[in-house]
């Protein structure tokens, strides 16, 4: 978790619009690889103003243009909670003056190290929209959302969409990750990772080099194409984007579910990671033996798949019987909240609210 202070603006310097007296007490943001929300949040857990912009690709854009991105979601929320709204820069979004909040609660895909959650707090607390802030990688959302009441966060969460990551925490303040990078820190699956692995067992199968599956023709017939050697051409070209892969996901599981062993077995592989992310995970907070929530979110985990779902439950069973599973359908900026709400030491009713909000 990265936090930095944030200097108090002047209020004597013209150059800085006014703070309103009853400001919020929370700009809680979540942003994801495809979307960003902003939610501004009163002391008692109301919620004053959302907003959304684009997804947060520091590693593409940069980190001062990724910024960009969470203020213009930032800048929606301020005007719907009808705050001043400066934007400097040629309309680029809030910006260096925009005091909203006591505190910036933000959960950020692509944080995925200590190191990064640090740089990241101190690009988006030079903007001057909270007196601290905080940044967390988004799987803390996740985890955070889905734990009731009002009480310090203790649990696991592992979250399975675009990618795969996993973190836990403790009320002391101990927490468990993981670095989440893909292949070069031992991840594998999340959407990405499952439609990879689909194409390269339906090649081989159609060219031979591998068994049979009916991958081979439900792959390149999801995209209206006759074999795999006409959907790896589209690709490798660029007829089909590389981005609309993700679709295949669901074809696999579909797939898997009518018996075919291959998609099958990659659906199985698919839950014995997260079994295993949050068994480890677990053992390192010293939870393994205590009843411990296992909270799954993303979109893979929260789709309902029941072949999956019902080898995880399995899994589990065995490596960490106590643990108690269920899956997080809520917003992870209620958890981008809660968590802001928890650093300053809201009231368990103003937890109540915010999730009643958002429920």
């Amino acid at each position: 978790m990265g936090v930095t202070p944030t200097a108090p603006a002047d209020p004597a310097d013209p150059a800085v619009p006014a703070v309103p007296p009853a400001r919020p007490a929370v700009l809680a943001i979540d942003a994801g690889n495809s979307k960003t929300d902003a939610a501004l949040i009163a002391a008692d857990g109301t919620v004053l103003g959302t907003g959304r912009s684009g997804g947060f690709q520091p590693q593409r854009t940069g980190v001062e243009e990724a910024v960009d991105v969470l203020g213009r979601a930032v800048a929606e929320a301020a005007e719907a909670a009808t705050l001043p709204l400066p934007l400097p820069g040629g309309g680029r979004g809030a910006g260096p003056g925009a005091l909203y909040a006591d505190q910036v609660s933000a959960c950020l895909a692509n944080a995925d190290l200590p190191v990064e959650e640090r740089q990241l707090a101190d690009a988006i607390g030079a903007r001057g929209w909270g007196s601290a802030t905080r940044v967390f990688n988004d799987t803390f959302a996740i985890l955070r959302a889905g734990l009731s009441g009002g009480e310090p966060p203790r649990g696991v969460a592992v979250v399975c969409g675009a990618g795969i990551n996993c973190v836990g925490m403790r009320p002391d303040g101990r927490t468990a990750r993981f670095p989440a990078l893909g292949q070069i820190s031992g991840d594998w699956g999340g959407g990405g990772g499952l439609a990879a692995e689909a194409l390269w067992w339906a090649a081989r199968a159609e060219d031979g080099r591998g068994g049979p599956t009916e991958l081979a023709a439900a792959l390149p017939g999801h995209f209206g194409l006759g074999s795999m050697a006409e959907l790896i051409e589209a690709l490798h070209l660029g007829a089909l984007a590389q981005g609309r892969t993700h679709e295949l996901v669901p074809v696999l599981f579909s797939v898997a579910a009518a018996g075919d062993a291959v998609a099958s077995a990659i659906v199985e592989r698919q839950a014995d990671e997260v079994v295993a992310l949050a068994s480890v995970a677990l053992a390192r907070l010293d939870l393994l033996e205590e009843e411990a929530p296992v909270l799954l979110g993303g979109g893979v985990l929260t789709a309902g798949h029941e072949q999956l779902d019902e080898r995880i439950a399995a899994g589990l069973a065995r490596r960490a019987p106590r643990a108690r599973v269920s899956v997080v359908s809520a917003p992870p900026v209620l958890g981008a909240g809660l968590l802001g709400l928890d650093a300053l030491g809201a009231l368990p009713e103003a937890h109540g609210k915010l999730r009643a909000h958002f429920g």
